[in-house]
Parts: C-alpha cells; sequence; structure tokens
C-alpha cells in the first residue's frame, strides 16, 4: 500500500468531521463554438443553507453530501478548472470537486459536449481544442459575476484534469499538441494503446482531424497552474511544443508495468524530458480507473454484467480511499490551502 503523508490523512479524517459539505451550484453557460449551451457545476466552500443533497449516487459509485445552493464562505480562495476524461462525467470527479471546496477552493467543472457520458461522438470528441474554449468560456462566466469574481484568487487560477482532461488542462497551461507525433504513436502501437484501438473501432480516424488546429496553442494567461493525472494526447511531443508551457506544472501518473495505461503512459511518451519543470508523483498500486469514484460493493457486478469497463477494479494491494486521498494532499498543498 503506497504511504501517504500525514496531512493526506488529516483530509481524509477533516472530510468526514466538517461542519458543513461542500456547497454546489448548476452552471450553464452558450457556447457558439458547440451550437449549443454547455452545463457543469461549481462546487465551493459552504457558509450556511442550502438543502443538503447526496451527490453523484448512483448503484455503482457511492456519492458524497452537498449543500445545493448554500452560501458561500467569505474571503479569496484559489480556483480550480476541472476537466473530466473521454466519456466521463462531472461527477465521475465529484469526489474531488467536493473535497476541494471542503478545503477552501471554488471548482467549476463542465461536461464537454462531444466527450461526455451520455453525450458522446469520437470523431468530434476528437477536436481536443473544443475543450479548452468550454474551459475558456467558463472562467469568463464566473469572473463576469460579481460575488464569484470578489471570492476567486488570481494568482491562483489552476487548470487540472484527469485523461484526456488532463490533455485540456496541459493545454491551456500552452502545451501545444504534436497531431504527426500522435499519429506515429498510434501506428506503432495500434491496439495496444486504448485511445488508438478506440480510434480504430469507432471509425474515427486521425488524418481526419485538422493539423494546424491540433497543434494550436490554446493557452490561456489567467492559469497560473496545471495538475495533470494520466494525461492523454502526450505523444510525439517536442521541446518546441512545450516551449510556452507555465512553470508549474504537476503530472500524476497510477500504476506502474502492466498496471499503467500506455495510451497516458507519460514516462515511455517522454514528457518528463520535454518537461523538465514538472513536479511528477507517481502512485502506485493503482491504475487509471483509480481515479474514478468510490466503489458499491455490486458495483464490479454491475458493470461485468453490463458489459462495462473494469472502473472498479483496481491492482492488488490498491486502496482507491487512500489514493484520493493522496490526489486530494497534493493539490491541496499545490493550491496553498
Amino acid at each position: 500500500m503506497t504511504l501517504l503523508p500525514k496531512t493526506a490523512f488529516a483530509l481524509m479524517i477533516a472530510s468526514t468531521a466538517a461542519a458543513d459539505p461542500a456547497g454546489m451550484r448548476d452552471l450553464s453557460f452558450d457556447a457558439p463554438h458547440h451550437g449549443r449551451p454547455v452545463t457543469g457545476a461549481i462546487y465551493y466552500p459552504a457558509a450556511g443553507g442550502g438543502s443538503a443533497e447526496t451527490y453523484a449516487e448512483n448503484p455503482v459509485f457511492i456519492g458524497m453530501p452537498i449543500l445545493k445552493d448554500a452560501k458561500m464562505a467569505e474571503g479569496k480562495h484559489p480556483l480550480v478548472l476541472l476537466s473530466h476524461g473521454m466519456g466521463g462525467h462531472i461527477r465521475s470527479l465529484g469526489w474531488l470537486s467536493t473535497a476541494l471546496a471542503d478545503s477552501g477552493a471554488i471548482v467549476v467543472a463542465v461536461n464537454h459536449p462531444n466527450s461526455t457520458w451520455g453525450d458522446f461522438d469520437l470523431a468530434e470528441g476528437l477536436k481536443h481544442w473544443t475543450r479548452t474554449q468550454d474551459v475558456r468560456l467558463a472562467l469568463d462566466t464566473v469572473l463576469a459575476d460579481p460575488e464569484l469574481n470578489g471570492r476567486i484568487d488570481p494568482a491562483r487560477i489552476m487548470a487540472a484534469g484527469f485523461s484526456y482532461g488532463g490533455w485540456t488542462a496541459l493545454s491551456l497551461g500552452g502545451l501545444n499538441g504534436n497531431h504527426a507525433g500522435y499519429v506515429a504513436h498510434c501506428e506503432t502501437y495500434g491496439e495496444a494503446s486504448s485511445h488508438c484501438a478506440d480510434l480504430l473501432h469507432g471509425n474515427a480516424g486521425l488524418e481526419d482531424v485538422s493539423e494546424a488546429q491540433w497543434n494550436g496553442d490554446y493557452s490561456d494567461a489567467r492559469i497560473t497552474s496545471v495538475f495533470a493525472m494520466d494525461p492523454g494526447l502526450i505523444w510525439g511531443i517536442t521541446e518546441e511544443d512545450a516551449a510556452g508551457l507555465t512553470g508549474d506544472v504537476t503530472l500524476m501518473s497510477f500504476g506502474e508495468g502492466d498496471s499503467r495505461l500506455l495510451a497516458t503512459d507519460f514516462d515511455i511518451a517522454g514528457l518528463p524530458t520535454v518537461v523538465p519543470q514538472a513536479d511528477i508523483t507517481r502512485i502506485s498500486p493503482a491504475a487509471h480507473f483509480s481515479v474514478l469514484p468510490l466503489c458499491k460493493p455490486q458495483g464490479a457486478a454491475i458493470l461485468k454484467e453490463e458489459n462495462d469497463d473494469p472502473v472498479c477494479t483496481d491492482p492488488e494491494g490498491t486502496d482507491r480511499a487512500v489514493v484520493h486521498a493522496r490526489i486530494i494532499a497534493t493539490m491541496v498543498g499545490k493550491l496553498g490551502l
């Protein structure tokens, strides 16, 4: 089992002993690049009021308590712009959003059109730059709100994400894509790389994607730090692609050897070499899906029956709650909470 710093255990205890759970508000804004609205949520430290609910509960995953539409705590808070993975949802990282809010951060998360559970189009979702546009508009929206603007510390605006969302965060921080490098990755590894396999089976070709748009600069000067967990699309990145990346970058991986997901294995991809400023944290035993919510006892059986991904199955010796605590503790430290 991975040993945690004392702060991680303290966070686990504090989260269960908190006087008020995190507050949560719904978020929606127009997105001209999609031709339809984008929805999401804002999570924040609560100061009373609101209605007590259990958030993101379903037959597979354990939910967490929130105060819907509660008052927001006074003071300036760091802001985390959180991006989910391919086929994920804001609820997929709800445990993280609420834990960060409990710790004093404001978290803004959106459901990315075309790459969200229940709203999925593999070919359209491959246009990764639209996700940075989603997040940028979400940031514009919260900064335009007088109450929220007054609660946000502009010196602590973190772009964070998991898997495909990890790439979104890196892109917002100034890392450019490399279309030729990613095509070469899929030609080399084929079905061994899960994302390449998905593209092959889904008849969604990388050659159909605009190389100029894939390789574009989608950085946002308001972003002060990046936190990328098992980021996708990181193959073939060069020093030139990384030249504009912010200096405050954290890369986090899950698992080792066969338990590491090849598509997001930034070590084999050589990303640390071209991003030498990155602070790297490796968590093992764990796996890519260990970042998803805690599973109910019957969760794995339900997913097996539905022929779904084994997202409740972790490598032997993994304690998913401990993995989550490590993620929370690392992010809280980076945010200065």
